[in-house]
């Protein structure tokens, strides 16, 4: 076994890491030092501390990045409309390349050349996680202890965190995982990994079921400055704070539940069970504004890169040059994405109703059927036919050659 004298664990205080931390002293007979992002965890963050140093940490280190994950991710794939296969809005994958960025910086700080996280073998984390690790610290010793020790399931977890009385909320009878942040919190593994079976009601947390939700319907305006969400109902927000009011505004009407197989990254195909009320709305609300300001070639370009943008943030690729080339282009493409959408929440539907902008393209006297002088109607039987030319003679030669 290699000698290593400090490793630095992303802890959550949850089974896989708390037992992670057990191991590694035992295993590395290191020091182990702890350290967790803020990312929008809520009370999963309290007593953390103290549950690391006695279960064996020297230290544990706490960094507030909510804002930062809010405003440098979260708004970025907002902006690049990116959803991955069509459905799923990453709220896991997007908060990975932090927690990573995160761990490495606390890696420098404590003079540490190893850090180690619980991601499994299976999963798509693990690559997040250490692809992130390597390109900001190309010679860093990572340790991935699902890798590398003999248990074989959290059954194995919860029996050996019960034998060196480790105190864990994961039991037996409920299995499935769980892992929150500020955008959403998503739920896997145990009951849910049968495709067939729907998901029990009583494991959602942010959203109301949308049977339940209110029977009045709520309207709210979200304000964007550049493509970026700026104000809730008038009322200007920091980015953490305006997903955050989202969310309990979403969650009360039972917008944002998704429930998909996905393709993982190293192969399979994993079900996987989403709340994510706040973003929910904010792709709405930022697709309507866009609608209004972008050229159509622009928009269209957009689309076309969106699902490999979704890819990539999906696979874990966010410090490569080629994100670089993307973030770039998607804020010259929102330089006028500046205005106000206005929704409808209803039981769990989340619809456009109106949008504005001063950057508009949209003219309602360039659109009308009403009577109008700035549109020749006969212009358009030059456009069709100079574009039906190539169909034409298509089927001229068809005709000729029988």
């Amino acid at each position: 076994m290699e000698k290593i004298d400090k490793v630095i664990l992303a802890y959550s205080g949850g089974l896989d890491t708390s037992v992670i931390l057990r191991w590694l002293k035992e295993t590395y007979h290191c020091e182990v030092v702890c350290f967790a992002a803020d990312v929008g965890q809520a009370e999963e963050l309290g007593g953390l501390e103290e549950k690391a140093l006695a279960t064996g940490a020297s230290k544990l280190y706490i960094e507030d990045a909510r804002d930062e994950f809010a405003r440098d991710f979260v708004f970025t794939a907002l902006k690049a409309n990116a959803v991955y296969e069509g459905v799923y809005l990453m709220g896991t994958s997007l908060a990975r390349p932090l927690i990573a960025k995160k761990h490495i910086e606390i890696a420098r700080r404590e003079g540490a050349l190893a850090v180690a996280h619980g991601a499994t073998g299976k999963g798509n984390d693990q690559v997040r996680f250490e692809l992130t690790y390597y390109a900001l610290e190309p010679d860093i010793r990572v340790i991935a202890p699902w890798r590398e020790w003999t248990f074989k399931s959290r059954s194995d977890l919860i029996a050996y965190a019960e034998q060196h009385k480790i105190p864990i909320t994961a039991t037996k009878e409920k299995p499935y995982s769980m892992d929150r942040n500020l955008m959403h919190i998503s739920y896997e593994g145990g009951i849910l990994e049968d495709p067939w079976a729907e998901p029990p009601k009583e494991i959602f947390i942010l959203t109301r079921s949308p049977e339940d939700a209110p029977d009045k319907p709520r309207y709210i305006e979200v304000e964007f400055e550049r493509g970026t969400p700026v104000a809730v109902d008038g009322e200007l927000l920091s980015p953490a704070a305006l997903i955050a009011c989202l969310n309990q505004i979403g969650g009360e009407h039972g917008v944002g539940r998704v429930d998909l197989v996905e393709n993982r990254f190293v192969g399979m195909k994993s079900r996987g069970v989403y709340e994510t009320p706040g973003v929910t709305i904010l792709h709405a609300a930022h697709r309507a504004v866009e609608s209004l300001a972008l050229d159509r070639e622009v928009m269209h370009l957009k689309d076309s890169l969106a699902p490999r943008i979704a890819e990539m943030i999906y696979y874990g690729f966010w410090y490569t040059p080629e994100m670089e080339a993307m973030r770039a282009l998607l804020d010259e493409t929102q330089k006028r994405v500046t205005g106000t959408a206005r929704l409808k929440l209803y039981k769990g539907q989340c619809a456009v109703v109106g949008r504005k902008s001063p950057f508009s393209l949209y003219s309602e006297a360039f659109a009308t059927f009403e009577r109008d002088t700035v549109y020749n109607q006969r212009d358009a039987e030059g456009f069709i036919k100079l574009n039906a030319l190539r169909l034409r003679l298509r089927k001229h030669m068809e005709d000729v050659s029988g």
